[in-house]
């Protein structure tokens, strides 16, 4: 990945493929609840999609300046794995450790970049995937955390 467009369409590749995880994972859950909410985690990786291909054409520009609050949360949680009966908790787990792994990748490669619209782009992306992660960890936090 050496271009802004290749580097998008990376993007646009996994903001899909997380969409299909959550898809699939409903599709094994056995209660209509939480189906519903690895459905409603699907549709929030689909928007993210339509916001990468919106940059993509020059509709939409990131912005990498914007801070991110991060909870931290899911930098203490144990990994787990995807089951027939995934728990809400487990699901957020998944979900948040995905999106720090994204923000990481990201980052990580904008720092190997000299400045310009590449390093720009990529910032962007980190700070877009910051914002999914808190996402899932203030879920986290309300939901779960609250309640035990």
């Amino acid at each position: 990945m050496n271009t802004v467009d290749e580097i998008l369409d990376y993007a646009i590749e996994q903001e899909q493929l997380a969409a299909d995880f959550y898809e699939d994972v409903a599709q094994r859950v056995e209660t209509a609840g939480m189906k519903k909410i690895l459905l409603d985690f699907a549709e929030e990786e689909k928007r993210h999609k339509k916001i990468l291909l919106a940059v993509k054409t020059g509709e939409h520009e990131l912005t990498p300046e914007q801070e991110i609050l991060d909870l931290k949360i899911s930098d203490y949680l144990v990994e787990v794995k995807t089951s027939e009966n995934i728990s809400y908790q487990d699901a957020l787990i998944i979900a948040m450790q995905r999106e720090r792994a994204a923000y990481n990748l990201y980052n990580d490669m904008a720092q190997k970049v000299p400045d310009g619209k590449l390093k720009h782009i990529l910032l962007g992306l980190a700070k877009e995937e910051a914002k999914h992660k808190l996402f899932f960890e203030a879920e986290y936090d309300e939901r779960v955390l609250t309640d035990n």
